[in-house]
């Protein structure tokens, strides 16, 4: 009988809910941005801007089901969420640095509660103060430097490192075919690849803006296998410098747009919950009042207010009391999940 039982194939998903809510965003995800080149590239402005918008969405839920797929949430089978983290991860932009990798440094964030990186970005801004004043100029005029260098890194250091030297062929590769990709898609549109590095703009505006608010904890630049010095990380550190950034509190389907990415203190409360299950679990866990969630008017501000001085901070801030206790977040750069590695 035990023999039997183990031979059973396993269902794809892991339960109905999950296969229509994973198999719908997956399929709008996949469609939106595929239909977002062409409507770069209509001759209509009102087409063009709404490709902009869908190829925006796209990037930031596939960045999103990537985090999904990294905590096994997707699929009941672990091939098949490794499989749709790669494909995602393409979507997404960041396939020059492989899923597993992805996952691996965002399942030590968990287990370690610290931010475990593995390129120092403090130290080289530190060490070249021409680099830092360059990224502080774009930031200061709205230009994503910072997250465009921590993107550009992960394709940079395996040709240049020979601790690296393992990812050097896949990083070789993903940048010749998404360089052919660009050559193509401009020798049809010049419209539409300007209006796609616009679009991956804005998506790497939108991850920092998430990214840089759901942390103040101890931050740690190690090799992707190296310990992190002794602390005293506990759950009760890891919930008391965690925070939840919903797009809104009263219209939560809003909270949809980023796939739920928001509850973020129900998300470390319990990391195994799928998307579409964080609402009811952070209503569960901390109720309607809880002060870690950010409101999203003062999180803006200080994100536009901090956009220079985030680049080269060391201290994350800390949020204060009353309606404007986010004025004092600073927040922070090179955090993605899709960049530590």
């Amino acid at each position: 009988m035990n023999s039997t039982a183990s031979a059973t194939p396993r269902s794809l998903f892991r339960d109905r809910e999950a296969a229509v809510a994973n198999s719908l965003v997956l399929a709008w995800t996949t469609l939106a941005w595929l239909a977002s080149f062409a409507l770069m590239g209509a001759d209509s402005l009102w087409l063009a801007a709404t490709g902009v918008i869908l190829c925006v969405h796209a990037m930031v839920l596939a960045a999103y089901l990537i985090h999904e797929a990294a905590h096994q949430t997707l699929f009941a089978l672990p091939a098949a969420n490794a499989a749709t983290g790669e494909a995602m991860n393409f979507i997404a932009g960041s396939s020059y640095v492989s899923f597993e990798r992805i996952r691996h440094l965002h399942i030590r964030h968990h287990v370690e509660r610290a931010d475990v990186l593995c390129f120092d970005l403090p130290g080289l801004l530190r060490r070249n103060a021409s680099l830092r004043r360059t990224l502080q100029a774009l930031e200061w005029a709205y230009v994503p430097a910072t997250e465009i260098l921590m993107h550009l890194q992960v394709t940079w250091r395996p040709l240049r490192m020979p601790a690296q030297r393992q990812y050097r062929a896949r990083a070789l590769a993903m940048l010749g075919v998404r360089i052919g990709l660009l050559a193509l898609l401009g020798a049809w549109s010049a419209r539409a690849l300007l209006l796609y590095l616009l679009a991956y703009g804005i998506f790497l505006h939108v991850l920092n803006f998430f990214d840089a608010f759901h942390h103040t904890f101890e931050q740690h630049v190690v090799a992707p296998d190296a310990p992190l010095p002794p602390g005293n990380r506990d759950r009760e550190y890891e919930q008391a410098n965690t925070y939840s950034n919903l797009i809104s509190v009263r219209l939560p389907l809003l909270n949809l747009l980023t796939l739920n990415f928001g509850y973020h203190n129900a998300h470390h409360h319990r990391p195994s919950v799928p998307w579409y299950r964080l609402p009811a679990l952070h209503r569960a866990a901390f109720g309607a009042a809880d002060r870690s969630v950010m409101p999203l008017g003062s999180l803006l501000r200080t994100w536009h207010r901090n956009r220079v001085r985030r680049v080269a901070s060391d201290d994350y801030g800390s949020p204060g009391e009353g309606a404007g206790r986010a004025d004092s977040f600073i927040g922070a750069h090179g955090v993605s999940f899709l960049t530590v590695v």
